[in-house]
């Protein structure tokens, strides 16, 4: 088999088995055809997928997500999945706005004892709206295609280069929001519009060792401040019975491998969580929580600013990242001079709590 048979299938099926064969067939010759191959195969998806109602969009999508990777150029894809996920998520939007504004509720349309009914009941209010029954079906479309056409992005921006190179960034971001919080897949591709690449931060400490330095800090690929957390331990705590002794670093306890690997590229969830190091906060004296991002620090003099402190109390949890797929960076660039870091800290505010 080619991939042009399972095109041509694509082409002229209306059986929904054909269908979903062809689709099947196509991941299956993508994972033993050459890469050159794939990304023509990648292409000749993408076209198709660029005028297809959301139901049929919804697998082609995910064949394209699926096989993104095995093709030589795997940001070919972008553009097209950027432009359908946004007009699905912004007719999803318009769908939930409706109903809820007319009927009081989201009617569910995956149960098949109630769709005809929620059916019935949204193309009414479509009519009342001036929508016609075409309008109405896309719409319906929308909000139960929605996760799927949405989720080969959520696979592909956790790479650097795809969240680089993504397109229509801010209107993306801005058909999440109505649905962030009434969909799934939407809200994980929400966090990850948020991620920061190549950011510069400084650290300074002032009450976790007492050493008064501070460290120019890059990131990216990091998901949230626990996450943050554990990779700044891991770079910055220096401990001589671990044989990582480092007078230019700051002692004390520093993660475990396990607890690094949990953030960076091992096992998520290891067994017994993961335990912080020490207080962050921000320059205005505000605690920095583990369960905000880095993209909420706030800048002062132009770069975000991190003041370790002393935990007041011991913190542990469960995952030490959010995206399985997502490499983060932490690079430390060097240390500040002993008066930079006094200047520094000498302009920070004590700790508001």
């Amino acid at each position: 088999m080619t991939f042009d048979v399972y095109f041509d299938v694509l082409s002229r099926t209306a059986d929904p088995d054909e269908w979903e064969a062809a689709l099947a067939g196509i991941v299956e010759q993508a994972q033993r055809a050459e890469p050159a191959e794939v990304q023509t195969a990648l292409e000749r998806l993408v076209q198709g997928m660029r005028a297809m109602p959301f139901f049929f969009a919804q697998d082609l999508a995910q064949v394209i997500g699926a096989v993104a990777g095995l093709g030589t150029d795997p940001l070919v894809v972008l553009p097209v999945l950027v432009e359908r996920a946004t007009e699905v998520l912004e007719s999803a939007a318009l769908f939930a706005g409706l109903c809820e504004a007319d009927l009081g509720e989201i009617p569910d349309l995956t149960d098949e004892s109630t769709a005809r009914e929620a059916l019935a009941r949204f193309t009414e209010l479509a009519r009342r709206r001036s929508l016609d029954a075409h309008e109405a079906e896309l719409l319906m479309q929308a909000w139960m295609s929605a996760d799927q056409l949405v989720q080969p992005l959520l696979v592909l921006c956790q790479r650097a280069d795809a969240r680089a190179a993504l397109p229509g960034r801010e209107r993306l971001a801005a058909a999440i929001e109505p649905v962030r919080e009434r969909l799934g897949t939407p809200s994980w591709l929400a966090g990850l519009l948020e991620v920061l690449d190549d950011e510069p931060l400084i650290v300074l400490d002032r009450g976790f060792a007492g050493t008064g330095r501070g460290y120019r800090v890059t990131i990216g690929g990091i998901a949230d401040n626990f996450q943050l957390h554990t990779l700044l331990a891991a770079a910055l705590i220096s401990s001589p019975a671990d044989g990582r002794a480092d007078e230019t670093l700051l002692p004390g306890r520093p993660p475990t491998e396990i607890e690094i690997a949990a953030a960076s590229t091992g096992d998520p969830a290891p067994e017994g969580g993961i335990t912080g190091s020490w207080n962050m906060i921000d320059a205005n004296g505000d605690w920095i929580w583990n369960e905000g991002k880095p993209a909420y620090i706030p800048h002062h003099d132009g770069v975000r600013v991190i003041v370790l402190d002393a935990a007041p109390y011991e913190r542990s949890w469960n995952a030490g990242r959010v995206y399985p797929l997502m490499l983060p960076a932490l690079h430390v660039d060097g240390p500040l001079t002993p008066q930079e870091a006094a200047a520094l800290l000498s302009q920070v505010k004590p700790a508001s709590r």
